[in-house]
């Protein structure tokens, strides 16, 4: 019986998660994924800063969603019995052994493994010791977002009327937190790409022609949450092999970062050039040269589009394990709270986030809120604590970071792991973060195992020796949450 749920629950996971595969194939994040997370080299020359959940009147079952098409919370990924049995550590501990023992881990692992109902800790293995996290930062960073800012939140762009000089009108774009903007016309059915510059030059130039006025000069407003644009533990080497680009408030989808391809770029500007490209082609006479002016207070607006929702903006980012995009959605909610823009200053608010939520953070050093910056320190028990809030079903916000996650063998930095072998049993039924950094791997979310259970684990592994190699610990990682699910270890 327990072989024909899963496999029902498999299957389900293949027919409901097939509309966000093929819209993370439309952009390239499958299959193949590459992960944004980079290989760290400590010689390298650092860079200058410059869900509701659904449950039956008897508690007898969880509803664990799937991100839809654009990204938000559709339907039930698989349904979990409350009443499955729960593991026992000792037995927990005997199945687990020689997955933990693997030399591709290493000799340095830290493990949690929750029950998801209770949030009670069934297996820690030096729980409590702080190690490199690498993109599992970006659970913190959620956790901190979600609890600032509306789910339903979307950002502006705006173009307002500047001052005028002689024959000349200034229209101002101002920046209001979407660095995805289409170069074109805007897909309402897309995350990247769902407000396009071609609609707002439409806006724009008819009503600019509406008031007589056919000659610009172009501005950029890029005040609203503005910031460095880079951390400073970031390499140059992070910026020039595409793993981030620069944190922006204005920018568009065709330029997010891409493995192997440069990522120096001013997101603002290459943005403003295409609209004035626009507008000049939609007969406004548009000034060469573009320059930076504040919007005035009360200006009249002459065009306006809008992006995909937070929460589907914050799916894309944990779908990729995107670095700069996480930051931009960090800051503003930094902002939102009040709180400095600079790299340190928003990771300190994410980590007072987290510790309000009542998430365990002794020995938690964070330097960004992507995780690219080295330095950073979490313990398993801290992520442990995060997923448990989030899967325990009491905080829709917080179920959505969950709901979020890369599905194993189907979705975003998944996509191309637990294929094959051992790990392949798996597939479908993991939703994780991942981590990559040189001589640190991580996997951190939740699984159900063979008995119904859905579990939350962290597992962290910092010191994987140089031979290794980075794929023989992933695939070492896999095999350790293969083992779990398929553990019936009540």
């Amino acid at each position: 019986m327990r072989s024909v749920s899963r496999g029902l629950a498999a299957l389900g996971v293949l027919l409901v998660a097939g509309g966000f595969y093929l819209t993370a194939d439309v952009y390239d994040v499958v299959p193949g994924v590459f992960t944004l997370d980079r290989a760290l080299s400590h010689s390298a020359t650092p860079i200058l800063p410059s869900v509701t959940p659904t449950a039956s009147p008897s508690r007898t079952v969880t509803a664990v969603p799937i991100p839809s098409v654009a990204g938000s919370v559709a339907a039930p990924l698989l349904t979990v019995a409350e009443t499955a049995p729960i593991p026992t550590k000792a037995g927990l501990a005997a199945a687990l052994a020689r997955a933990l023992a693997d030399a591709g881990l290493g000799s340095s692992v830290g493990l949690t493994v929750r029950d998801a109902h209770t949030g009670a800790h069934l297996l820690d293995v030096s729980a409590q010791v702080p190690r490199t996290p690498a993109s599992t930062v970006k659970l913190l960073t959620a956790t901190a977002i979600v609890t600032t800012l509306d789910p339903a939140l979307t950002f502006s762009t705006r173009v307002v009327l500047g001052a005028t000089a002689g024959q000349v009108t200034d229209v101002i774009l101002v920046a209001g937190g979407d660095t995805l903007l289409s170069p074109g016309k805007g897909n309402p059915l897309a995350v990247a790409g769902r407000a396009g510059l071609v609609d707002l030059a439409d806006q724009t130039s008819q009503t600019l022609k509406a008031q007589g006025i056919t000659s610009v000069r172009l501005r950029i407003d890029e005040r609203y949450a503005s910031g460095p644009r880079f951390a400073p533990g970031w390499l140059r080497a992070d910026i020039s092999q595409g793993l981030t680009g620069p944190v922006a408030m204005l920018g568009l989808s065709t330029l997010q970062p891409r493995p192997g391809t440069s990522a120096f770029t001013d997101p603002a500007l290459s943005t403003a050039q295409d609209f004035r490209t626009a507008l000049a082609a939609r007969g406004v006479t548009v000034a060469p040269a573009i320059g930076w002016e504040a919007s005035p207070k009360g200006a009249r607006e002459l065009g306006v589009v809008r992006s995909a929702p937070l929460s589907d903006v914050l799916a894309l980012a944990l779908a990729t394990s995107d670095n700069a995009l996480t930051e931009s959605l960090a800051r503003q909610a930094a902002t939102k709270a009040g709180r400095p823009t600079s790299f340190t200053a928003v990771a300190a608010w994410v980590k007072e986030k987290v510790a309000a939520k009542g998430v365990h953070i002794e020995g938690v050093t964070l330097i960004d809120s992507s995780g690219l910056s080295g330095g950073a320190l979490i313990t398993a028990r801290a992520l442990g604590d995060v997923l448990a809030l989030a899967a325990g079903g009491k905080d829709p916000a917080l179920q959505q970071i969950v709901a979020q996650l890369p599905v194993a063998g189907l979705s975003g930095t998944l996509a191309d792991r637990f294929l094959s072998g051992s790990a392949h049993s798996a597939a479908g039924v993991v939703r994780a973060k991942t981590g990559t950094l040189t001589g640190a791997s991580a996997l951190a979310g939740t699984v159900v195992d063979r008995d119904g259970r859905l579990l939350v684990f962290a597992i962290l592994a910092d010191r994987i020796p140089a031979g290794v190699g980075t794929l023989t610990a992933r695939a070492a990682l896999d095999r350790f949450v293969a083992t779990l699910a398929s553990c019936g270890c009540g």
